[in-house]
């Protein structure tokens, strides 16, 4: 039995009251591909039934679960090369000038979905920046997904994953083969940790960061949520 609109716009009211993040109607298919793991782990018959499961016992986990499985984003390493290229120019250069005493840096990748950014951040430090090599250099991504964030803490991708924005003598200087998986140098590694956080709830207890790195999620949220986080932020 098929979804109605009623109980596509409930799910939508789920993702907004768990994420912030706002579902275009048009995109209601989604829900169809994207919980279809949730609703059996559920044991949900299909996705009407998980529907009605969800407004009569409104058990917590499986509201964030919904919302968690909606608002895994699109990445690849080094996406969009200009930020790339403006922090190796001007603003890492200047942070690096201005933390000499210190020599410590703090760089957090908010909403970083499965890692990719946190790790193109840490190759680029190690690749253009080896006056770095003794200072005290942590990334912290972060995500609502504790799914992505698992993943992006095994720090192993998939050929198709590589090949997304990954030059070919970076994979191979920064990349270790294993079979059909690729994992992450452990000198880049070391550099990143993960945790889960919903940036749309009162932020945990953080460090002090010297960069913070907030792309692409702003897109799904309504202009008083982005206040409210870069406030936040």
């Amino acid at each position: 039995m098929a979804c109605s609109d009623l109980d596509y716009a409930y799910l939508r009211e789920i993702v907004l009251a768990q994420s912030a993040n706002r579902i275009d109607p048009s995109r209601n298919a989604l829900f169809d591909t994207r919980l279809t793991p949730i609703v059996r782990m559920a044991g949900a018959r299909n996705l009407k039934d998980f529907v009605s499961m969800l407004k009569s016992d409104r058990p917590a986990h499986l509201h964030r679960a919904v919302a968690e499985a909606m608002t895994i984003n699109e990445t690849s390493f080094f996406r969009d090369l200009k930020p790339f290229e403006m922090l190796r120019k001007s603003v890492l250069p200047r942070l690096i000038e201005e933390r000499k005493g210190e020599r410590r840096l703090r760089i957090w990748s908010a909403a970083s979905s499965t890692g990719q950014e946190a790790y193109s951040v840490a190759r680029l430090i190690v690749e253009h920046f080896p006056e770095l090599a003794g200072w005290d250099v942590k990334i912290l991504g972060t995500d609502i997904s504790r799914y992505v964030v698992e993943y992006a803490q095994m720090a192993r991708y998939r050929r198709l994953e590589v090949n997304r924005g990954l030059p070919a003598r970076m994979l191979l200087k920064y990349m270790v083969r294993d079979g059909d998986e690729w994992e992450v140098s452990a000198q880049v590694r070391s550099m990143c940790e993960f945790r889960s956080v919903n940036l749309c709830a009162p932020l945990p207890a953080l460090p002090e960061f010297d960069l913070v790195m907030l792309r692409n999620v702003l897109l799904y949220f309504t202009q008083q949520d982005r206040t409210s986080l870069f406030r936040e932020v």
